[in-house]
């Protein structure tokens, strides 16, 4: 009788600039293996940064990725200007509109695995938005839970 397993593996993402990027197949190359073995159940991704996001939506036409970047700018505007808008300013100009972009659109998601594989919609992909300036090296959290095949 097949039972529940739970597996966690630490995930190193690719640097990336500033900007919405598309990393399902980052994703799913480095946990091809795990995968493969769970016939029903759920990875959850926990981004470990908290300038940053991850999200689901549109995977085809990358200018949805560019609209987002710059409608969040527009949302949560830097202060290159210096007039003191955020009092958290100690690591430039960029860092407290990170974090508020981070908290409005989230650290984490979640996504169904059948026969594994990512049941994601045919449009939907993994995106990772970076909100600083400089490239980092962002670490992910995988927990895989279900059902072995």
């Amino acid at each position: 009788m097949p039972g529940t397993t739970y597996t966690q593996h630490a995930l190193t993402l690719p640097s990336y600039p500033r900007g919405s990027h598309l990393i399902t197949s980052d994703i799913t190359s480095q946990l091809s293996t795990p995968l493969k073995d769970i016939k029903v159940g759920l990875l959850h991704l926990f981004l470990q940064h908290t300038s940053c996001a991850m999200s689901l939506n549109e995977n085809w036409d990358s200018d949805v990725r560019k609209d987002m970047s710059d409608s969040l700018d527009k949302i949560v505007v830097e202060d290159k200007a210096g007039k003191g808008i955020y009092r958290h300013d100690a690591e430039g100009s960029d860092d407290m509109p990170a974090h508020i972009k981070s908290s409005l659109i989230g650290a984490s998601v979640s996504i169904p695995i059948t026969d594994g594989r990512l049941a994601l919609g045919t449009w939907q992909g993994i995106w990772f938005l970076e909100f600083r300036d400089g490239k980092h090296r962002r670490k992910v959290m995988a927990t895989i839970q279900g059902e072995k095949a």
